[in-house]
């Protein structure tokens, strides 16, 4: 059973657990339950989802319960008429406010994506975050005697690929537990000292206007208990 959020007759949005696929995949053909299946079958009906996840990545989730409404929110999304929020634990200090405005080449995969263009121009991409606290660990790393972490709320104002987990890296503050765009120091450090085996980037709250009576939509996931632990020590 899934965390229902908000559900009408048009729309339901859940809070996505960490590791959960969105839908079938053949980059994951090992998995045997997505989030799309889930919901379905958690409200007995047919859905369409009209926004994506990445997998490790936790958070509000939201489908269409028709087509036409799928359209529409597709529309809305494509757009950018939406309101994003994220959360995210990275390394080091991080500024207290930045833009990043650095563009992102697509990334292929080898397997699903062999028609698509291979020499495609990198896109514009652009995140806003802001760091929330600071911590410092006695944990040593390398030749550093302790290990400084950052707490930040970002904003993507475009839809890359891993927008946020590059774009952090990008500026040499990756994601903690992100294996593909992180520090691999780090990742092991947060699973062997605190037990927190994802990554710590969590989708806190979407908001739009409902396609049918266009009233303002705000919707807010709270933190599964790994990543509240984490929040914890910033207090």
């Amino acid at each position: 059973m899934l965390d229902i959020l908000y559900q009408d007759k048009s729309l339901v949005a859940i809070n996505k657990p960490a590791g959960l696929l969105v839908h079938r995949s053949m980059i994951d053909r090992h998995e045997t339950q997505y989030a799309l299946q889930i919901v379905r079958d958690q409200i007995g009906q047919r859905v369409y989802p009209v926004h994506r996840l990445d997998k490790p990545t936790s958070g509000v989730l939201l489908f269409a319960l028709s087509a036409e409404i799928a359209r529409l929110m597709t529309e809305i999304f494509t757009a950018r008429e939406t309101q994003k929020e994220y959360l995210a634990i990275v390394r080091g200090y991080s500024d207290t406010h930045q833009v990043i405005d650095y563009p992102l080449k697509e990334t292929l995969d080898k397997m699903t994506d062999r028609q698509a263009e291979q020499d495609k121009a990198a896109q514009r991409a652009i995140t806003e975050y802001r760091r929330l606290a600071t911590v410092e660990l006695p944990h040593a790393i390398g030749r550093y005697p302790t290990a400084r972490y950052s707490l930040i709320r970002a904003w993507p104002k475009t839809g890359r690929k891993h927008q946020i987990r590059r774009h952090m890296k990008h500026i040499f503050h990756p994601i903690v537990g992100d294996t593909t765009h992180g520090d691999g120091k780090h990742n092991r450090l947060f699973r062997d000292a605190f037990d927190c085996q994802r990554l710590l980037l969590h989708a806190t709250r979407l908001g739009f206007i409902h396609p049918l009576n266009g009233e303002s939509v705000l919707l807010d996931a709270p933190l599964d208990v790994p990543f509240s632990r984490i929040v914890e020590m910033f207090r």
